[in-house]
């Protein structure tokens, strides 16, 4: 494939940097519950998804032009399957955290991070080792313990977050599709055509919900738009960006594991601006998902990847 040699390099020595790539990528991701609860001011959730996929289609296209000098190859299916995974994952968890709490809502669709491990080992044959299983088992702990204090916190405020963790459970559900059938897209593209086409996907996808759900496109002013804009950038070109490069460098199961460092920064950073008390339960939840994730990363690594950067 294109690009082979540069794959290549990231196997080799600096192979650290596709694992990298994915916690990286995982932390930009706790900002997008942050930035969506502010942007419900002015939209509802799925015209927020609309519209922080649409902003970042342009941006998107401009640094696969700068970076490859050509237009984007063609998606392949797996392309397509993952953008409506991921559109769907984005649509369920905007409306869960209408009902619930940040950190209730975000420990919940993680567990769709750590199941990536078993949808893996399932269509792609992975079979996760014991030491993806301790390490599995540690962050599910610890993001347990880090929503704890938050339920209970929420459910005074709102007595039907039930709802909205129901709504996070088939968020959890379509991201472990959507982990595993972008490991699988990104065999033929590199990590920035296959985030240009998801987002293409995923801003078509995110029409059709906000037709079915009623919400207004566009907010009152302007100025309605700019969380929206702010998820576009920090979340899709640079968070998922990470993820979607990475994942060509990192077995699925270990790329679940890392992107569970989501809900420690969404639960730190709710804390300091809603008022979501972060208790010492919840602080030893954050310390386990640490461990666990730098278990996860102490695997030996097998093979070398065969994808494009």
């Amino acid at each position: 494939m294109n690009k082979k040699s540069g794959g290549e390099a990231l196997a080799g020595p600096a192979g650290w940097q596709g694992p990298a790539m994915v916690l990286l990528g995982g932390m930009c991701i706790g900002l997008a519950p942050i930035l969506m609860r502010y942007g419900l001011d002015s939209l509802g959730p799925q015209a927020i998804a609309f519209w922080r996929f649409t902003l970042a289609v342009p941006m998107l296209l401009a640094i696969v032009l700068l970076i490859h000098k050509r237009p984007p190859q063609a998606p392949n299916r797996f392309i397509v399957m993952a953008g409506i995974f991921f559109a769907c994952n984005v649509g369920f968890w905007h409306g869960a955290l209408t009902y619930t709490s940040v950190a209730s809502s975000t420990f919940i669709v993680n567990l769709g991070n750590i199941g990536v491990g078993f949808v893996a080992w399932i269509a792609l044959k992975d079979r996760p080792t014991s030491v993806w299983a301790m390490a599995a088992l540690l962050a599910v702990a610890g993001a347990a313990a880090l929503s704890l204090g938050a339920v209970r916190g929420v459910e005074a405020l709102h007595p039907s977050a039930w709802f909205g963790d129901l709504l996070a459970v088939c968020a959890a559900l379509f991201v472990s599709c959507y982990m595993v059938a972008s490991k699988v897209a990104r065999r033929q593209l590199s990590g920035i055509e296959a985030i240009f086409w998801l987002t293409v996907v995923e801003a078509f996808a995110a029409a059709v919900l906000v037709l079915l759900s009623g919400e207004a496109w566009l907010p009152d002013t302007l100025a309605g738009l700019a969380f929206p804009l702010m998820l576009a950038i920090a979340v899709q070109v640079v968070g998922q960006g990470l993820i979607i490069t990475g994942l060509g460098h990192t077995p699925a199961g270990i790329s679940g594991i890392l992107v569970v460092a989501q809900p420690v920064v969404a639960s730190v950073l709710s804390w300091q601006l809603f008022g979501e008390i972060l208790t010492a339960v919840q602080t030893g939840g954050c310390v386990l998902i640490i461990c666990g994730i730098l278990m996860a990363q102490a695997r030996p690594r097998r093979g070398r990847p065969d994808v494009p950067v």
